[in-house]
């Protein structure tokens, strides 16, 4: 099985741009395995948020193209395919006035690239 290339994974990866941005949990449910996890170390303590509760949440939050946000900050940092079924994609994105920094792992099931858990990192924009 030879190793994948990175345009298999990217439109995958727009996709969940795309859906942070609209706040499109349809678009989200595409690009994330159903038993996937968000994790992040915020205020010093371990996040663990199931995805249908993010989805939940995503919902229920105004979506950045709603708001009239730009999408300056999204930028692909790497991608890294570590086995045939794996890869590991770092991003940058924002839902203002957090500019995250993510870190997506990827697996290949039934011929498809999914999500199986999102590391994330954020920091506050100033105002202004």
């Amino acid at each position: 099985m030879s190793m994948p290339q990175a345009e298999e994974i990217f439109p995958v990866v727009q996709l969940y741009l795309d859906g942070l941005y609209e706040g499109d949990t349809a678009k989200l449910r595409q690009v994330f395995h159903p038993a996937s996890h968000l994790f992040s170390a915020t205020g010093g303590k371990l996040v663990d948020v199931p995805f249908e509760q993010w989805c939940a949440m995503v919902q229920n939050r105004p979506a950045p193209r709603a708001t009239g946000q730009g999408r300056q900050h999204d930028r692909i940092l790497s991608v890294q395919f570590l086995a045939p079924t794996m890869a590991v994609v770092a991003l940058n994105c924002a839902i203002l006035p957090k500019v995250f920094t993510d870190c997506l792992t990827f697996i290949k099931l039934d011929g498809r690239w999914q999500v199986i858990n999102k590391t994330y990192h954020f920091d506050l924009q100033p105002a202004g």
